[in-house]
């Protein structure tokens, strides 16, 4: 726990004990000195409860319950100054307008909270440097997290961005990472050492967005308005995310066209070097990678595993992960 937190509370402590000796003081009549101080003491244990129950309340859960309350208020003074409250018996009246305070109030502070989020679109998260320009957001999903690629671009420095993260998106890699299936306790792990690895950077700003996936809600569409409300651009390796984002109109960056921009151009006939690192689907091929990712299927280059050769481009398929390249082996080089 925070050090200075636990200050704070001792602080609190004492203050509440200093204020129950100065009550007894002022009023001796009230009982025991001890009795005073005890009392004083159990009203700061219960402030430190409420303040350990909150924990995880955000600044804007507190915007929205503040935003709720006060529309809820309005709302309920309305009602009861209309015309459905005149007339009666003065009690009945009172007691029906204290229920109409109390049941809008809350009806307005809880439908505020479960649309915490919308207020990104009330008061739009604008973040200004010393020279008070915008500085460019950037909103990760899960599959650009567990792709790893936008770490090296990170790295490379091609992303300059206010990185947000949604809440839910962090939750699902933790979910993931604790999963007794091997394949996806591996891609939680991949999402959150990427995540990992981008808070290390020193000219990236990487902040958690408070935001739930709620029950039924679509993930894309939760992505795609988080994005709007921030006035940011959307950075994910999904093509089908991608693809909304563009009919929806928001910016987007466009991870997969700039892995095929930044691809290692190879035409056919031309001559390529590749380590081969396993077998292919039959018996007699080779298979290596070139750096861009790019699969080379060599034949008549199983033997070879392990080792680099010499490839002639015979021809190039087009797939939706990329491209595969198929050759023949002009010779092993040393």
């Amino acid at each position: 726990m925070n050090q200075s937190i636990l200050i704070f509370r001792a602080i609190l402590l004492s203050f509440c004990a200093l204020g129950g000796y100065v009550v007894w003081y002022l009023f001796p009549d009230i009982g025991s000195v001890w009795l005073s101080i005890t009392v004083a003491g159990l009203i700061g244990f219960l402030l430190i409860l409420i303040d350990m129950l909150l924990k995880g309340f955000s600044l804007r859960g507190l915007s929205a319950l503040t935003f709720g309350l006060l529309a809820g208020i309005l709302a309920a003074h309305l009602i009861t100054i209309s015309p459905l409250f005149e007339g009666g018996d003065a009690q009945v009246i009172y007691i029906s307008r204290v229920g109409v305070f109390i049941a809008v109030t809350y009806l307005g502070a809880i439908i505020a909270l479960r649309g915490k989020d919308e207020f990104n679109l009330v008061i739009p998260y604008v973040r200004f440097d010393p020279q008070h320009v915008e500085s460019p957001l950037a909103v990760l999903d899960d599959a650009a997290l567990v792709d790893g690629r936008v770490s090296k671009l990170a790295a490379a420095r091609l992303l300059v961005d206010v990185l947000f993260v949604p809440k839910f998106v962090v939750d699902e890699l933790n979910e993931l990472s604790n999963s007794t299936v091997e394949e996806e306790r591996n891609r939680g792990k991949r999402g959150l050492k990427t995540l990992g690895e981008l808070r290390s950077f020193e000219h990236l700003e990487v902040r958690l967005h408070e935001s739930e996936l709620k029950a039924g809600q679509s993930r894309e569409e939760k992505m795609l308005f988080i994005a709007r409300s921030l006035k940011g651009r959307l950075l994910t390796t999904s093509e089908s995310l991608t693809a909304r984002a563009k009919q929806e109109g928001v910016p987007f960056i466009d991870m997969l066209g700039l892995a095929k921009a930044l691809a290692r151009e190879v035409d056919v006939g031309q001559a390529v070097s590749v380590k081969l690192v396993k077998t292919g689907r039959e018996d007699s091929q080779g298979v290596g990678y070139l750096e861009d990712g790019s699969m080379v299927v060599v034949n008549g280059a199983a033997d070879l595993v392990g080792s680099s050769v010499l490839v002639e481009v015979d021809s190039i398929i087009p797939t939706s992960g990329g491209r595969m390249v198929f050759g023949k082996m002009l010779g092993q080089e040393s």
